[in-house]
C-alpha cells in the first residue's frame, strides 16, 4: 500500500480528481493518509473530511524561517508514514530540507507544458494569462518530480490542450484542468504505485 500525503492551498479540484480515481478503483493499493493545506478554511480540507481523510493546516506564516516550516512538514509526513507527496495546487514555497528529505518522492502538477510558462511566479491563473499573451496555439499540463528550483524536476507525464481563439484565462484554466490535470495527475500516481517509473538523469521512463 502506497501511503500518500497531498499538499493543497485552495479548492482542491486536483485532490478531488485523485480521490475519485481511488474510489472508482483506477488507482489501486494507494491511500491518502493526510491532506495538508497552507491556508485555513480552504475547501480542499472540506473535501478531505467528506471522504474520511485526515486534514490539517500547516501555514508558512506560523513559522519564523523556511527551515522551521520544512521541519514541521517533514515531521508531519513522517508521523503519517507518507511515501509519496503530491503537490495539488500548493502555493507555498518548499525549502531545501524538505526537498532533500523526500527526494524523488514529491510530484507536482503544473498548468502548462514545461519548460514553457513555468518557474518562479508562474502559478494559479498566471500561466494561462501568459499563454494567451504569447499567442501559442497549444498549452497543457505537466506532472513532474519536485526539485528545489521551481518546475525544474524530471517530467513524468504531459498532456496538450489546444488554445481557442475566444479563450479567456479563466476558460483556458478550466479546460486545462478538466482535459489534462485531472487525467495525468491520477495517472502518474497509478504508475508510481505500480512501480512503473524509472528515473534516469533528467529522463523518466515508463516501464511495461
Amino acid at each position: 500500500m502506497l501511503k500518500m500525503g497531498v499538499l493543497v492551498s485552495g479548492g482542491g479540484t486536483n485532490l478531488q480528481a485523485i480521490i475519485d480515481k481511488l474510489e472508482d478503483g483506477y488507482i489501486k493499493n494507494c491511500s491518502i493518509e493526510t491532506v495538508v493545506s497552507s491556508k485555513k478554511g480552504v475547501y480542499a480540507l472540506e473535501r478531505a473530511k467528506n471522504h474520511g481523510i485526515s486534514g490539517v493546516c500547516i501555514a508558512r506564516k506560523d513559522y519564523d524561517t523556511i527551515e522551521e516550516y520544512d521541519n514541521a512538514l517533514i515531521n508531519h509526513f513522517r508521523e503519517c508514514g507518507v511515501e509519496l507527496i503530491v503537490m495539488a495546487g500548493f502555493l507555498s514555497i518548499l525549502g531545501e530540507n524538505f526537498v532533500k528529505a523526500f527526494k524523488n518522492k514529491i510530484i507536482n502538477i503544473h498548468p502548462a507544458l514545461i519548460p514553457a510558462f513555468c518557474g518562479k511566479g508562474y502559478y494559479g491563473i498566471i500561466p494561462h494569462e501568459k499563454v494567451l499573451e504569447y499567442g501559442v496555439k497549444v498549452t497543457g499540463a505537466t506532472v513532474h518530480y519536485v526539485e528545489l528550483e521551481a518546475d525544474s524536476g524530471p517530467i513524468i507525464l504531459q498532456k496538450a490542450v489546444c488554445v481557442k481563439d475566444d479563450d479567456t484565462a479563466e476558460t483556458l484554466q478550466k479546460r486545462v484542468m478538466e482535459e489534462a490535470e485531472w487525467e495525468i495527475l491520477p495517472e502518474a500516481i497509478k504508475l508510481i504505485s505500480e512501480g512503473r517509473i524509472a528515473i534516469e538523469g533528467r529522463r523518466v521512463k515508463i516501464l511495461n
